[in-house]
């Protein structure tokens, strides 16, 4: 479909890759200069550069939508903490800060990726997602840490996907979460959506959402100079985007870390104690404390019960031992 834009005279001298930008509606510079590099933009007949400065008022026709080149994941070497592997599967202890693949606003060749790491050591894997996503069933956040299943073949990524979408696969996390639960466990079923005004965020307060379930149970309660957490252990049924986030914000308690969804970037000491502490003492997490703790489920192959199970990672047990002593151990 073809779309035609008039340029105002008051438009003159700027640049076509930005004014068209602000043209189109949810389209961002990157896709328009990719349009512009495809020939999808004319003016008069002819293609112009991304720097072509406007005249005011020409006739600019957008001739469809971007089409990105296919990304193809390369193998990188890239440590990796097995958990569990055998010639079906494999899980892995993933830390904080590693993506699980590249993002449509990848570029070829970008690595860094969980998915480079796992093609440098299997070569092959499941091509069930795709060759940007050889293996992949299921996908952590970036800044989560924990354990994620990978097929290394066809056959076990479709049972895999399969038990997933039977809600077959028990997943449990741990959360430190801001304030006190009131209720020692509970159920939190509440439907998921883009969040329309910050595309980077869901939400549970628009309607038509996907149905996501979470259930959880309190750990401990604590009080502390830098104010009142609930550590929390929380189990998912369904596996939606940022889910487990959403939720416990959705409850007012967001998580330790999660300034998308509302949490502060530094714990600070509260108000009322700050004169026996006068030092600036603070606490800053540069991640989510949310780690995959717990994976169950049944082997794709032998319908053996596969418990694996992996311990907070050394950051979020500091971060939690200074908030429960109230003492800070600087670190560069």
């Amino acid at each position: 479909m073809t779309i035609t834009y008039t340029v105002p005279e008051e438009a003159a001298k700027q640049r076509l890759d930005a004014w068209l930008t602000g043209q189109m509606s949810g389209v961002s510079r990157e896709r328009v200069q990719m349009l512009l590099e495809q020939g999808k933009v004319r003016i008069a007949g002819t293609t112009p550069r991304a720097s072509y400065r406007l005249r005011g008022g020409e006739a600019v026709e957008v001739l469809g939508d971007p089409t990105p080149k296919p990304l193809k994941a390369v193998a990188e070497d890239i440590p990796l903490q097995i958990v569990y592997e055998d010639e079906e599967l494999s899980v892995i202890d993933k830390p904080a800060g590693m993506t699980v693949h590249a993002g449509a606003g990848a570029v070829e060749g970008e690595g860094g990726t969980l998915v480079n790491a796992l093609l440098h050591r299997y070569q092959t894997l499941s091509l069930v997602g795709g060759d940007q996503r050889p293996g992949i069933v299921h996908r952590l956040d970036k800044q989560t840490s924990g354990l994620i299943i990978v097929a290394r073949n066809d056959t076990a990524h479709a049972r895999l996907a399969e038990m997933f979408a039977q809600r077959k696969m028990r997943k449990t996390y741990v959360a430190l979460v801001h304030g006190h639960l009131k209720q020692d466990r509970g159920t939190i079923d509440a439907p998921i959506a883009r969040d329309l005004l910050r595309r980077t965020r869901m939400t549970t307060r628009r309607p038509g959402g996907r149905t996501a379930v979470s259930h959880y149970t309190v750990m401990r309660r604590i009080s502390s100079r830098f104010g009142q957490y609930t550590l929390v252990s929380v189990r998912i049924e369904t596996g939606r985007t940022h889910q487990i986030r959403v939720h416990l914000a959705s409850l007012g308690h967001p998580m330790v870390g999660d300034t998308l969804y509302g949490a502060p970037a530094r714990l600070t000491v509260m108000p009322s104690r700050q004169r026996t502490y006068p030092e600036p003492d603070c606490l800053t997490l540069e991640r989510n404390f949310l780690h995959a703790a717990e994976l169950e489920f049944a082997h794709p192959r032998t319908g053996e019960t596969v418990h694996l199970t992996s311990p907070l990672p050394q950051e979020l047990e500091t971060v939690l031992r200074e908030i429960e002593s109230g003492q800070v151990n600087y670190r560069e």
